[in-house]
């Protein structure tokens, strides 16, 4: 016999005016939460009601229906209702769509106010980030979805980003595949091939950070912050054609610019402008680079030029300028804060007088036509123009008596005729950059000669600053060379006392060494001394007999500190007039010494190991070896998986604040040092010890085969 399914029947649907309607005290829901009914109200006054009111009605004592009803479920709905009706856009009397239930229905009031909170299914942001886009590619502008919604502008935009992520990266959110911040990372760029690429690393990798998907995404690109994009300028690259990546969920800072060969050539078109029209100055060369190497003006001669006088207008202006500055100053002596306004303007001020302090620079016409200019770009992204350099070979000739009459070798008449004017044409030099080889080998090899030599520059420059702010080690060290000339007869040259001080430069160095702390140091405490010495030889000696003790001490030991030749420089193998390794062996060993008085520490003296100037030039097994001495065993086999890019990307971040050293840059063993004998020639570091070059690996059993390698 079939089972009879028994029917179920719905309760029919009434309109009851709102004025009928009385909230109940069996609605579940007391804590306030989600959308305000301020915002509920409005919405219902833009769409209608779109659910209606579960409705009991009111007994009276006696239990008969007294005409009224009771809302114990869609009290936040009567309460928006209710503004409405107060603020008089709805009636009191207007039909409200109710469900009504039987005052003996078998669920209680209280079950069916929380059964229609606990079964309502929130819905899927997916869902929300597509509804979004289906409205705008309908014609709605973002900022009536944002009206409708009572969102900020912002947060459209942002889910709109969501939802133009790649359809596959879209099917896993759906299925909890990936996480929402995730999702967000890859909204960076619109390339959903680029997308797909990075997920399927990313997938593979330990790291599914969002920061790692973000960095991947933009591992090609230069942020908008950097000087070259702010020389340039935004506007000007996007309007080249250039697109701007940006991030809608946290500060990009600006964002990135994808194209970097387009940002390089507006770079170097505008660079190109700017020395042409310096060039009409008639300086004899123009030196063009992104950034200029430390110590690029070693061995030119700077000249002496003068500073543009002051026009009457202009002196009258600065004084001006100061009176004001100084009433201000003296109107708000005694308060706490300056009104902004009050603020703003002695900023103004101090803006204009600085504009003053910038005059050009006068030169002598016959200078200009030997010299040269080295344009670059600062660190603030804006034009640098270093005017008046003289290389050597520039320099006029010195004549002899009798001579002057004679025309100098290669000279026209034009030139030498003053009723010509003197055109010249200055020749523009744009320096370029080399990219260093990638080798991804599985042995340890030996780091690259050039690399040692940019550490040891980085080095070298360090030891310098230090010297120089400690004077009792610079007279030591003197009276050390001293000593060794004066006992032992070593080679010495140039003037009576046969001591100098040679400034090394540094033909290879690393991009980053001239913003080193130590470069900067050394810039700065160069400058001070520049401005208070004499330019004459005469009075120098006057001026520096009538020094204190302590300021010729720092003096002493500033001028000292550029001696100092810490770097490691290819031996001459075959006796010639190069370095011999005994002699390399030397200065390492002296430079330790020197190192290890001073105190001088690399991490403080502001190293760190990075992708630019380390990590990305040495092997596999150098980058493993690096974060198993700093971090253990088990973070280097966190990475050991990796491509070499991407390896010393994250081995950058590990190493970060562990205070790790290569071998070049580490300190030697000082009881190792100090037991070796005066005069005997102590070990190198093992990265130094062999003199074979060809070595390509190095093994337990032969140590000495660590050498720099070409």
């Amino acid at each position: 016999m079939a089972t009879t399914v028994q029917k179920i029947t719905l309760s029919s649907s009434r309109d009851i005016p709102f004025n009928k309607l009385v909230l109940s005290q069996s609605n579940v829901r007391r804590v306030k939460a989600g959308v305000s009914i301020e915002e509920l109200s409005e919405d219902i006054a833009r769409r209608g009601l779109l659910q209606g009111l579960n409705v009991r009605p009111v007994l009276d004592a006696e239990g008969a229906e007294t005409g009224m009803f009771e809302v114990p479920a869609g009290g936040r709905r009567y309460r928006a209702l209710e503004r409405l009706v107060k603020q008089k856009r709805l009636a009191k009397t207007a039909p409200v769509p109710c469900i009504p239930k039987a005052a003996d229905a078998a669920t209680s009031a209280e079950e069916d106010s929380l059964a229609e909170n606990v079964q309502r299914v929130a819905l899927h942001p997916l869902d929300q980030f597509r509804a979004f886009l289906a409205m705008r590619e309908k014609g709605q502008p973002d900022e009536d979805i944002a009206a409708a919604f009572f969102v900020p502008v912002n947060v459209v935009k942002q889910r709109l980003r969501l939802a133009a992520v790649a359809p596959s990266l879209l099917d896993l959110y759906a299925e909890d595949g990936i996480t929402l911040e995730q999702l967000m990372a890859f909204t960076v760029t619109h390339d959903h091939a680029r997308q797909a690429q990075v997920w399927e690393v990313v997938q593979r990798s330990y790291s599914k950070e969002a920061y790692q998907i973000r960095r991947m995404l933009t591992e090609t690109t230069v942020r908008a912050s950097d000087k070259r994009a702010q020389f340039v300028g935004l506007g000007a690259y996007a309007e080249a054609g250039g697109v701007i990546m940006r991030d809608l969920f946290q500060n990009d800072d600006g964002g990135w610019l994808e194209d970097v060969a387009l940002l390089d050539r507006l770079v170097a078109d505008k660079l190109k402008v700017e020395a042409e029209a310096i060039g009409t100055e008639g300086w004899k060369w123009i030196s063009v680079a992104v950034e200029t190497p430390y110590g690029h003006v070693n061995g030119l001669r700077e000249l002496s030029g003068t500073t543009a006088d002051l026009s009457v207008e202009e002196q009258a202006t600065i004084e001006v300028l100061n009176a004001e500055y100084a009433k201000l100053e003296a109107e708000y002596e005694s308060a706490d804060e300056l009104p902004d306004g009050v603020d703003e303007r002695l900023g103004e001020i101090e803006t204009a007088l600085a504009a003053f302090d910038g005059r050009p620079v006068m030169y002598d016409p016959s200078d200009i036509t030997r010299a040269g200019v080295f344009v670059s770009i600062d660190g603030d992204g804006k034009l640098s123009v270093d005017r008046g350099y003289v290389r050597p070979e520039d320099e006029a000739p010195v004549t002899v008596d009798g001579e002057g009459d004679t025309e100098a070798e290669g000279a026209t008449p034009e030139a030498s005729d003053p009723s010509t004017p003197m055109v010249q044409r200055a020749i523009i030099t744009i320096g370029g950059q080399v990219e260093p080889e990638d080798d991804d080998d599985d042995v340890i090899k030996p780091l690259p000669e050039r690399l040692v030599t940019e550490l040891t520059a980085h080095r070298t420059l360090a030891l310098r600053d230090a010297l120089a702010t400690n004077p009792h080690v610079a007279l030591t060290a003197l009276l050390h060379k001293l000593v060794l000339d004066t006992f032992q007869r070593t080679s010495s040259s140039g003037g009576c006392l046969e001591a100098s001080v040679r400034h090394v430069f540094f033909s290879v160095q690393a991009a980053d060494l001239k913003d080193s702390p130590s470069a900067k140091a050394i810039a700065a405490r160069q400058d001070d001394w520049k401005t208070d010495l004499p330019a004459d030889e005469d009075a120098l000696w006057d001026w520096l007999v009538g020094l204190d003790d302590a300021s010729r001490s720092a003096l002493l030991a500033h001028c000292v500190s550029y001696g100092v030749n810490a770097l490691y420089e290819k031996v001459d193998r075959y006796g010639g007039a190069g370095l011999s390794q005994h002699g390399l062996e030397r200065r390492l060993k002296h430079a330790d010494r020197l190192a290890r008085a001073v105190g001088l520490d690399m991490v403080d003296a502001g190293w760190r190991p990075t992708v630019d100037n380390y990590l990305s030039r040495v092997t596999k097994p150098r980058i493993l070896e690096a974060v198993r001495e700093a971090k253990g065993e088990q973070s280097a086999q966190l990475i050991d998986h990796l491509k070499k890019g991407d390896m010393a990307r994250e081995a950058e971040r590990l190493l970060d604040g562990t205070g790790w050293l290569p071998e070049p840059l580490r300190l030697a063993d000082i009881e190792t040092a100090a037991d070796t004998p005066t005069g005997e020639t102590g070990a190198l570091p093992d990265f130094l010890a062999s003199d074979d070059e060809d070595a390509a690996v190095e093994t337990e059993d032969d140590p000495a085969r660590m050498i720099a390698a070409e």
